[in-house]
């Protein structure tokens, strides 16, 4: 036995590459728990083969993040599998704002784009929100007045938008606002403010005041925000902050249709737009096992990914209903692959149209990926700061 023992272990030398520098990130569903895992992850007498950063909340407490020099094959090669992995898969890194995305701001804005600020009482909305948030064109292209009055709804139970995070000291917010989970920092609270109130603050004051006199004016490719020029200018052009306030703005999104609704915020997405597919797969897990309802995913990939597929099963297996986004490269579905939109047992997705109840010329489109399509377009919401944006996408 222990010359078998050695013979692994000499072999598992063999595989080591020498002076290895940056570590792969690797999804492993194992048939060890984590403690085991993390045993078979440091072998005597041989340099470490992988570090096991952290559970990813499944249900069996078999999914995990790991980092390891070797490369996915080589990994899943070891002789005798000593981490007992069943599957494996690289861990994503995603984008909000991919490549080709073809949602931007028109040029020149709408006339009149949240023009009126005139304060109006909304449901559980801290008193009041801006006219041109609760009667804008898009709100009443879907009848959310008229849904909400005539069947006595106005939302119930738990909403999670997978995504940025949000602004928990937004007025139109604060009252429906659930903690939330912080998966880029591993650490409770789902403030998109953390991106920006370190030490480097970029603006003069943080966070910016609010200034409801102010024009609109752009802050990334698809939105405009009513700021000063100096706080729109830091942000707008600067990759660091891409998709700051992206996940306020869908919080505001929700709670227009549904303001009695309960948000709660998970981000997995860092202001640059980018976030790794751990991050989402225990962001799933977290939103089903904290009693959420509906879950929002605003973000897509072309890469299929079986734990995805896996976590998401999962919640519609609790009865909670999954909505993606179908896309934003204005392309068909076939040929185009988009996840999780495509999983349509387990997904609803989304897709983007007009002012004028046509297909918006960035949205992606296909019965393969579409199950519904909804305006997109110029969508007045909340943005950090305790102020108003318009979005496209």
């Amino acid at each position: 036995m222990k010359f078998k023992v050695l013979s692994v272990l000499l072999l598992l030398g063999g595989l080591w590459p020498s002076g290895a520098s940056a570590d792969n990130r690797f999804i492993v569903r194992s048939t060890l728990d984590l403690q085991t895992l993390q045993t078979a992850c440091n072998p005597p007498l041989l340099t470490p083969i992988c570090t096991v950063v952290r559970g990813l909340g499944d249900p069996l407490g078999q999914l995990f993040l790991i980092t390891s020099p070797l490369n996915l094959g080589d990994l899943l090669n070891l002789p005798g599998n000593p981490l007992g992995i069943v599957r494996a898969e690289v861990d994503q890194l995603l984008n909000l704002f991919p490549v080709g995305a073809l949602n931007v701001l028109p040029s020149p804005l709408p006339a009149g784009l949240m023009a009126d600020r005139t304060p109006v009482p909304y449901p559980d909305s801290g008193g009041t929100v801006w006219t041109s948030y609760q009667n804008q064109p898009a709100a009443q292209i879907v009848r959310v007045s008229d849904a909400q009055s005539q069947f006595g709804v106005s939302g119930a139970g738990i909403v999670a938008d997978i995504d940025t995070g949000v602004d928990p000291t937004h007025p139109a917010l604060q009252s429906v606002l659930l903690p939330g989970y912080d998966f880029t920092r591993n650490q409770p609270g789902g403030s998109e403010l953390t991106d920006i109130s370190s030490s480097s603050c970029p603006f003069t004051s943080c966070p910016p005041p609010p200034c409801p006199s102010c024009s609109s004016a752009q802050v990334n490719q698809s939105t405009a925000a009513v700021l000063d020029q100096s706080t729109a200018a830091v942000l707008d052009g600067n990759d660091q902050y891409a998709a700051f306030g992206h996940g306020t703005m869908v919080m505001g999104v929700i709670h227009l249709v549904a303001p009695t609704a309960q948000l709660l915020p998970l981000k997995t997405f860092k202001a640059d737009g980018t976030g790794f597919l751990s991050d989402i797969l225990q962001a799933v897990y977290y939103a089903v096992q904290n009693n959420a309802n509906v879950i929002n995913m605003s973000f897509d990939t072309r890469t299929r990914s079986r734990e995805l597929r896996k976590a998401l099963d999962y919640a519609e297996q609790n009865n909670v209903i999954c909505a993606a986004s179908a896309g934003n490269q204005g392309q068909a579905a076939p040929p185009l692959t988009v996840y999780p939109a495509e999983w349509q047992d387990d997904v609803i997705g989304v897709a983007s149209t007009s002012d004028q109840d046509t297909r918006s010329s960035f949205s992606n489109y296909g019965n393969a990926i579409v199950w519904v399509a909804a305006p997109g377009e110029a969508i007045v919401t909340t943005y950090p700061f305790g102020t108003y944006a318009a979005g496209w996408g």
